[in-house]
C-alpha cells in the first residue's frame, strides 16, 4: 500500500525531490536534505507560498483525485461469467441487454443509463464546460447535479430584502443546457444546498422558477471533509462574497492583505464555506433533517435526495437510516479517492472511507433495515469510479440497493478532452491522438453524424461526454450479457469474486477458491 503516493511530492502540487526516488518512506524527505536547494518539495514550496500549496495546482484548470493505493479496490474483485442459464431469445445479443434504470420512491426519475454526474458547483472547471455537460447528460437520458455556491459565486445574482436570490443568471444557464435538450423524459436535473445555499433560500428558487427534476441536501463528499473552496483573482469580487456572508482567507478588507496583493505577493484569495453539521444527539438530529425534507416537499420538491460523504461508519449508519424514516428518494453515498477540482491535496489522499469499504458498510446497513421491513432508499455509489466494470462492479457489491453510480471527474476529462479538440480542430493545429482519425469534427468524434441527426448539432464537448458514454454502455452490456445478466437488477452479489482474502474480508464477497466448492462437488459427484 503508499506505493503511488509518496509524501512531500506529486505532480498534483506541481512539486518533486531533489534525490528523486530516494526518499525516507514516511515523510517524503530527501535522504540528504541539502542546505542550498531552492525548493523542489512541498516542504521547499511551502516555504515560499505557504497555503498555496495546499491546493493541486493549476488551481481551478484542472481535476484532481487520491494517488493512494488503498489494501482493497475495485480490481481485487473479477466479474463472473458462467455458461449455464436460462433467458430469453432475444437476448442472445448482447447489444440488447438492457441499461435503464429507475429512481425515487414512484420510480418517476428514468434514466437510459445508470450514470450521474454529482455535485458540479461553483469551480471554475465546472461554470466552463457545464453547458456541455448538461446537453451531455440530456442527449445521454443521464442524471446530473449542480452543485454547490453557484448562486453565491454569480457576481449578478440578485437578492430580495431578506437575501434570498431572485435572479441568477448562471443556474439559468445551467438548467437551460439540460432542459433544452432533454428528450423522451429521460434523464434529470437536480440541484445540491450546502449550509451557504440554504441561507441564499437557492433550493426554493431553483424548484420553483427553474424546473428543477430533484433538489440534494449536502452532508459532505468523499474528496474531503470541510465546505467547497475556491480561488479568486480580483480584490473586488473578494470584498464582496465576504459581503454576502462567504469565509475568505486572507481577509480582504485588511490593509496589509491589500498592500500584498498589489504588490503581487499574494496572487489571489481563497473563498470557503461553513463546515455543515448536524447534532450528535440521535433524536434532534433525526428530528431536524426530517423538518428539512418536510419543508422541501412543501415548497414543491417531488424528489428529495442526501449527498454524504467518506465520513465514519456511524454517520454512514445516520444517512441510511435517517433517509429511511423521511423516505427520501435517492441516498448519494461518495466513497474517498474520487475527487474534482477543489480538495486540499493531503486530506484528499489521507482522510475517509475508501469507495469498496463504504459500498460494503452501505449493503450491511442496507440490509439490515431492508430484513426489518423497513423503507431503503436508492443508492447512487461514487468515488473514483470511471469504467464499466466500475458500474457493475458497484451495483454488485450493493445489490440490490444500487440503482446508479456517480462519476464527475472522468466525466469532466471527457468534455474537456472534446472541447480541447474541437477549438484545435478550428484553429487546424490538431493534436496527434486526434490528428490519426481526422482533420474534421465529423471525422474525428465517433457518433458526430449520429448525434446530429437525433439531437441537433451540439458542442464537441457534449459529443466528447456522450461517446464516453456510449463507449461505457457497450462495455456495460458486454460484460452483463457474458454474466448472462440482462437487466441491471438482475445484478447479485454473486456476479463478482474476491481475488484477495483480505477483501473477501472486507465485503462479504466470495473468494474465488471457497466459492461454490459444495456446487463443483455435487457436479462432479454426479
Amino acid at each position: 500500500m503508499g506505493s503511488l503516493f509518496i509524501p512531500n511530492r506529486s505532480a498534483a502540487t506541481k512539486t518533486r525531490t531533489r534525490t528523486g526516488a530516494q526518499v525516507l518512506p514516511q515523510s517524503g524527505m530527501c535522504v540528504i536534505c541539502l542546505d542550498g536547494c531552492p525548493g523542489f518539495c512541498e516542504i521547499g514550496t511551502s516555504a515560499m507560498r505557504g497555503p498555496e500549496t495546499i491546493y493541486p495546482q493549476p488551481f481551478g484548470e484542472m481535476t484532481a483525485g487520491a494517488q493512494k493505493d488503498y489494501p482493497v479496490d475495485y480490481s481485487h474483485f473479477n466479474i463472473s461469467g458462467t455458461i449455464a442459464s436460462h433467458h430469453q431469445k432475444e437476448y442472445e445479443m448482447f447489444t440488447n441487454v438492457n441499461l435503464e434504470t429507475r429512481l425515487g420512491r414512484d420510480d418517476g426519475l428514468k434514466l437510459k443509463l445508470p450514470l450521474i454526474c454529482t455535485g458540479l458547483g461553483s469551480t471554475q472547471i465546472a461554470q466552463k464546460h457545464f453547458e456541455d455537460i448538461g446537453v451531455g447528460a440530456a442527449i445521454c437520458g443521464t442524471g446530473i447535479v449542480i452543485g454547490e455556491n453557484v448562486v453565491g459565486m454569480d457576481e449578478k445574482s440578485k437578492f430580495d430584502s431578506n437575501h434570498k436570490v431572485t435572479e441568477c443568471k448562471e443556474l439559468i444557464r445551467r438548467f437551460k443546457s439540460f432542459k433544452d435538450n432533454q428528450k423522451d423524459g429521460y434523464g434529470f436535473i437536480a440541484i445540491q444546498a450546502n449550509p451557504e445555499d440554504w441561507r441564499l433560500g437557492v433550493l426554493e428558487y431553483s424548484m420553483n422558477k427553474l424546473g428543477s427534476d430533484a433538489v440534494e441536501l449536502k452532508w459532505g463528499q468523499g474528496a474531503k471533509n470541510i465546505g467547497g473552496e475556491v480561488k479568486i483573482y480580483t480584490l473586488e469580487k473578494a470584498k464582496m462574497l465576504k459581503k454576502r456572508g462567504y469565509i475568505v482567507i486572507p481577509d480582504p478588507d485588511d490593509n496589509i492583505t491589500q498592500e500584498a496583493f498589489k504588490k503581487g505577493a499574494i496572487e489571489g484569495f481563497e473563498r470557503h464555506t461553513r463546515i455543515g453539521a448536524i447534532s450528535d444527539f440521535l433524536p434532534k438530529a433525526m428530528d431536524d433533517f426530517c423538518q428539512s425534507v418536510e419543508h422541501l416537499r412543501g415548497a414543491g420538491a417531488k424528489y428529495v435526495f442526501l449527498k454524504t460523504g467518506a465520513y465514519r461508519p456511524s454517520d454512514l449508519a445516520r444517512a441510511i437510516k435517517f433517509c429511511s424514516i423521511a423516505k427520501v428518494d435517492v441516498l448519494t453515498i461518495d466513497g474517498a479517492g474520487g475527487g474534482t477540482g477543489m480538495s486540499p491535496w493531503r486530506m484528499m489522499n489521507e482522510w475517509g472511507v475508501p469507495t469498496v469499504y463504504i459500498a460494503a458498510m452501505t449493503y450491511e446497513y442496507c440490509d439490515r433495515l431492508a430484513k426489518r421491513g423497513e423503507y431503503v432508499p436508492d443508492i447512487i455509489l461514487a468515488g473514483g469510479l470511471t469504467s464499466e466494470d466500475h458500474i457493475y462492479k458497484s451495483f454488485a457489491l450493493a445489490a440490490p440497493y444500487v440503482k446508479a453510480v456517480g462519476m464527475s471527474r472522468s466525466t469532466i476529462c471527457a468534455v474537456m478532452v472534446g472541447n480541447t479538440n474541437g477549438e484545435a480542430i478550428k484553429k487546424g493545429k490538431i493534436p496527434k491522438p486526434a490528428a490519426e482519425y481526422g482533420d474534421s469534427v465529423d471525422k474525428i468524434f465517433y457518433y458526430s453524424t449520429k448525434v446530429n441527426k437525433e439531437f441537433g448539432k451540439v458542442g464537441p464537448g457534449a459529443l466528447g461526454m456522450y461517446s464516453y458514454y456510449q463507449r461505457m454502455a457497450m462495455g456495460l452490456r458486454q460484460i452483463m450479457a457474458g454474466s448472462r445478466r440482462f437487466e441491471l437488477s438482475s445484478i447479485g452479489r454473486n456476479d463478482i469474486f474476491a481475488l484477495t482474502r483480505e477483501a473477501a474480508d472486507v465485503t462479504g464477497i466470495n473468494y474465488i477458491m471457497d466459492w461454490e466448492k459444495e456446487a463443483s462437488a455435487s457436479i462432479l459427484d454426479a
